[in-house]
């Protein structure tokens, strides 16, 4: 069953979710628009942090290895920043990782999805599936595809993709208790490991 804004409210008083806004905010106190962020009816949106945002780069001769990855084949973006706020550049067809900016404490019984806004999606900028399984902590590192021909904009600070909360039985063996490889991870992209 998906859980509702009063579960993740109450959940989030516990730890899930920090820091935690207890509604969707749209817009800043100076009334500045923000790609929105903070609890909506079924789901939590997550903002980026504008802590590191790299970006996969061709290197000829060079091929990205899942198994045996080497972090020069990304490249730190610099964080922008102008009136509409901070943000990071994805260029054209180009695949980069960021890193939210709130941590998470998975329950035992809960697998989380992340899945990206229309806000984005609308312009080109695709956010990777991805799962927190049950008994997972930390901060998410977060893939975005940049399928459009135009460089993009990714806004640090404000939403980015949304949680949604799935509850199931206990399961047998949470991420905590088999030592997940991505357990604890900061706010910083962690890379690829096996």
């Amino acid at each position: 069953m998906i859980k509702n804004d009063f579960w993740i409210t109450e959940m989030a008083a516990q730890g899930m979710i920090s820091p935690f806004e207890p509604k969707l905010i749209r817009r800043l106190e100076n009334n500045l628009p923000v790609i929105s962020y903070g609890l909506s009816s079924f789901g939590y949106d997550i903002r980026l942090s504008p802590q590191e945002f790299r970006v996969f780069r061709h290197i000829p001769g060079k091929v990205v290895d899942p198994k045996n990855f080497n972090p020069e084949n990304l490249e730190p973006v610099r964080l922008h920043e102008d009136v509409n706020g901070q943000y990071f550049i994805l260029p054209a067809h180009s695949y980069g990782l960021g890193v939210a900016l709130e941590k998470l404490q998975v329950p035992d019984n809960i697998t989380v999805l992340c899945i990206g806004k229309s806000s984005y999606a609308r312009v080109g900028l695709i956010a990777n599936l991805t799962p927190a399984e049950a008994g997972w902590r930390g901060h998410l590192t977060l893939e975005f595809s940049n399928s459009s021909s135009a460089d993009c904009r990714i806004y640090a600070n404000e939403g980015v993709v949304q949680l949604l909360f799935l509850e199931g039985d206990p399961c047998a063996v949470s991420y905590e208790k088999r030592r997940g490889k991505y357990q604890d991870q900061p706010e910083t992209v962690v890379f690829s490991r096996v």
